[in-house]
């Protein structure tokens, strides 16, 4: 009886807990960063922003071609990779940098996934059950997030526009965002991001 009542209790709070994401403001991240305004240029890049303002905001967000990606500036460099998550689209932008095991890694605030800044690969943290004393290691799951080429010119960042003939993980949910916004992914994949 004290399972379902604890159980109950659990479900009610998640429920509360996205009818606050869900009306609560849409556009507020705690980094200070802003969305870009894109535009593209004759060589086919698409122009982000100003180099030393998101040196300052140390990220910002904008579309190309309606995909919403992220550009974060880490010890000294750029990095562009799609803002959806690769395993439920949680929003990348939100999330914070850490470093492991030598890598730059963006964590995912919906699930904790951990996604490189320099390659898109996930990482896991796993053991090899055969070996004489098990430890646990980060492993890559191979390469699941879309990371996007950044050019810096003039004091101006831009973006080389994805290469859609190859496919990545993350594209499934870049499209969904794309086609029907955070409206239309954000009650699914916030509720679930509460279980």
């Amino acid at each position: 009886m004290l399972d379902l009542i604890i159980l109950s209790l659990h479900f009610f709070i998640c429920f509360l807990i996205s009818i606050a994401i869900w009306y609560g403001p849409k556009d507020v991240d705690s980094h200070s960063s802003s969305t870009g305004g894109t535009e593209m240029q004759p060589d086919g890049l698409v122009f982000i922003g100003k180099e030393d303002d998101i040196k300052k905001s140390q990220r910002i967000t904008a579309k190309i071609d309606g995909r919403e990606i992220v550009v974060f500036y880490h010890e000294g460099k750029f990095h562009a990779l799609d803002s959806r998550c690769y395993h439920e689209g949680g929003p990348l932008c939100r999330g914070e940098i850490e470093d492991i095991d030598g890598q730059a890694c963006i964590v995912c605030p919906w699930h904790n996934f951990k996604i490189t800044l320099e390659t898109g690969e996930g990482l896991y943290e796993g053991i090899n059950p055969q070996e004489p004393s098990p430890t646990p290691k980060w492993q890559s799951k191979g390469v699941k997030q879309r990371i996007h080429k950044v050019t810096i010119d003039n004091g101006n960042v831009y973006v080389s526009p994805p290469d859609l003939s190859v496919s990545f993980d993350s594209d499934y949910f870049a499209e969904k965002y794309k086609q029907g916004g955070e409206l239309a992914m954000g009650k699914q994949s916030h509720s679930e991001a509460m279980e």
